[in-house]
């Protein structure tokens, strides 16, 4: 993974062009990070679905946050 200038997450964050829904789905292939936060910051974090390795990952969330459903049922 390449150096990243500690200003171009901000700068990222606050470009509308990353944003895609009205602002609901961050979208930027330029950003590596997995789960970057969200633009109001103490709302948590967001998924970046440009990013593959973001995309896996919160299908395996949603996999493991669904299993006891399936089992349950």
């Amino acid at each position: 993974m390449k150096k990243i200038d500690p200003e171009t997450p901000k700068r990222w964050k606050e470009d509308p062009s990353n944003w895609k829904l009205w602002g609901m789905v961050y979208y930027n292939p330029e950003d590596p990070r997995i789960f970057p936060p969200k633009p109001i910051e103490w709302m948590g974090w967001t998924i970046n679905f440009a990013n593959p390795k973001s995309v896996i990952a919160f299908i395996v969330l949603l996999i493991v946050a669904l299993l006891p459903v399936w089992f349950i049922h």
